[in-house]
């Protein structure tokens, strides 16, 4: 930043281009926005620029529209926790999450988020504790285990833990596939690759000159919903996302919001982990907080505000 405002100051031009809003209002004199490579207006004066304008432009609809929550009928009990402890965890935790429901995890760095999320996709193993999957006792050693039952997540670094980088969109999106759709656990049926990638890369709005490009040089948001399509092919009933639109644009996260939605409204039971407040409020019929690796509190959407959860979420000592 420093080096762009220097060479500000020296007389030149800097075209700049940044989906990070607070980058945009901290170095631009102007701002141009483009969407799906059509010119939409040009701001000149920044100071008269609000971040809700700016966002409203990006996407075409209201700030507030673009979490697209929609009310819906919440089923079962999908997934019930029981007295779980593992690595990451302070106290023993409790919840459950209905099918049908959009259950937020809020809670700042180092709150357990993350840790809890290894534990249900079977990364970690718990130290005590029980879950249920629809009724039934789940018992998790491994992910094989939870990929099996159903319980699918959706990591926090795409990057490393989330997609093969030099594999293709097709590969990125079959690979957990294989097993449900093959023979000899391995070799994928003549044809059932290319068409599966192409029908969940039209369900998801991947964009993608095809399914043979390399996910590497898709954007964020379009491998998340490639991560996204990879599971759509799987049995499932529970979809862990842990920290589904960090590093996306506005434009990405809104149609990632919609996938949610409708993933919920067929009945599965999502839980997003998100250190976005204003996201989490947004798009959860419930949020627990988690703190120092504890359980703090509960809030429905209808109760929640910026000033209940940050209260939850900040350690004893600070919260007031």
């Amino acid at each position: 930043m420093a080096i762009i405002a220097r060479l500000r100051d020296e007389g030149k031009v800097v075209l700049y281009v940044s989906h990070r809003m607070e980058e945009v209002f901290r170095i631009c004199d102007a701002v141009t926005v483009f969407k799906d490579g059509r010119y939409v207006r040009t701001f000149e004066d920044m100071s008269t620029l609000t971040h809700d304008q700016l966002v409203t432009c990006m996407v075409g609809r209201d700030i507030q529209d673009i979490y697209d929550y929609r009310a819906r009928e919440q089923g079962e009990v999908a997934l019930k926790v029981d007295g779980l402890l593992g690595p990451g965890l302070r106290e023993p935790i409790s919840f459950q999450v209905r099918k049908g429901e959009i259950l937020g995890l809020f809670g700042l760095v180092g709150a357990g988020r993350t840790e809890l999320f290894r534990l249900l996709s079977g990364l970690e193993r718990a130290s005590a504790g029980n879950l249920e999957l629809c009724g039934q006792a789940l018992q998790l050693r491994s992910p094989r285990d939870a990929i099996a039952a159903g319980v699918l997540l959706c990591p926090e670094d795409r990057k490393k833990e989330g997609i093969i980088p030099l594999g293709s969109v097709a590969e990125n999106i079959n690979i957990s596939a294989r097993g449900a759709h093959s023979t000899f656990g391995w070799l994928l049926r003549e044809g059932w690759e290319k068409g599966n990638a192409d029908r969940q890369i039209q369900a998801m709005r991947v964009k993608t000159p095809n399914a043979a490009q390399k996910i590497m040089y898709l954007s964020g948001g379009n491998q998340q919903k490639a991560i996204l399509g990879r599971w759509l092919s799987m049995p499932m009933k529970v979809l862990l996302l842990d920290e589904p639109t960090r590093g996306i644009d506005i434009g990405a996260k809104s149609e990632i919001y919609q996938i949610i939605h409708n993933l919920a409204a067929s009945g599965i039971a999502v839980i997003v982990v998100s250190s976005d407040l204003m996201e989490v409020m947004g798009i959860s019929d419930r949020i627990l907080v988690l703190c120092e690796g504890a359980l703090r509190g509960e809030q429905l959407r209808e109760h929640a505000t910026e000033s209940n959860l940050l209260q939850l979420a900040l350690p004893r000592g600070l919260a007031n």
